[in-house]
């Protein structure tokens, strides 16, 4: 029992270093630190909301898998079970406390504010995450998930492609910041899914695959925050404070350089 908590708090100490992390990059605005204090706790509480919703989508799961759904086979059924009642509600309410934290507009936030705030969002619901799997979990387990930090880096897609639609005024990235994270969670949790690889064991490395993919983005994620104040366009504020009645996102106003 000893090492299973020991393993679990060195799991958890990556996760606890990236928002430390992500607070100190602008600690001299006390808006800015006010608003990743703000990301870390609505971020940690959001797992009440997500319980709420995958709640509800699960009856749905349920009540289709008797009625319409019940012919098809078990493999669609587990297939909207992990893409809809799990990651479709977990990335969902995500971006929704994202967004509930830019909203409030407590300071101006460039792309890489944006990035940072969404990455505290992933990491916190994360560590509670870790911290319901770690009951009866396995070392290997515990150990896997605070190498891999899926949310941290589902995080860092989201928050970067806000940021990219905040400074091109291109709505199509605030699409692609929802739909690739869910997209990437989805088939993540699906390759999981003890029938699949029942099917097929050799399928075992989409998981594998997907699992390295996490690592990849946690290194772009650090590179991106490494480079960021060497690049212009990741420093301009994008929302102001307190915008006036008729304020627009600079991207809107033409008063940016547009994205390459």
């Amino acid at each position: 029992m000893l090492i299973n908590i020991l393993i679990f708090i060195l799991s958890i100490i990556p996760s606890v270093l990236i928002v430390f992390f992500m607070r100190k990059r602008r600690s001299e605005d006390p808006l800015y630190v006010k608003s990743c204090r703000s990301a870390l706790i609505r971020g940690l509480v959001s797992v009440l909301p997500i319980l709420g919703v995958s709640g509800i989508l699960y009856v749905v799961y349920v009540i289709l898998g008797v009625t319409v759904l019940k012919d098809i086979p078990i493999l669609f059924l587990k297939a909207f079970y992990t893409f809809i009642v799990l990651a479709f509600a977990e990335e969902l309410v995500k971006f929704l406390v994202f967004k509930g934290v830019l909203k409030k507009k407590l300071t101006a936030y460039s792309w890489a504010d944006v990035t940072a705030i969404m990455v505290i969002v992933g990491t916190a619901f994360g560590l509670i995450e870790d911290l319901i799997y770690a009951i009866g979990a396995s070392v290997p387990v515990m150990l896997l998930r605070g190498i891999t930090m899926g949310h941290v880096g589902y995080g860092f897609v989201m928050g970067w492609f806000y940021g990219k639609m905040l400074y091109t005024g291109k709505k199509r990235y605030g699409v692609i910041s929802f739909m690739l994270p869910f997209l990437l969670h989805g088939l993540y949790d699906f390759s999981l899914t003890p029938e699949l690889i029942e099917l097929n064991e050799g399928l075992m490395a989409i998981a594998l695959l997907l699992a390295l993919l996490d690592i990849v983005l946690l290194i772009l994620m650090v590179r991106f925050f490494v480079k960021e104040k060497k690049k212009e366009r990741y420093q301009i504020p994008l929302t102001a404070a307190i915008p006036a009645a008729d304020e627009k996102p600079l991207a809107e106003t033409g008063e940016t350089e547009k994205d390459a």
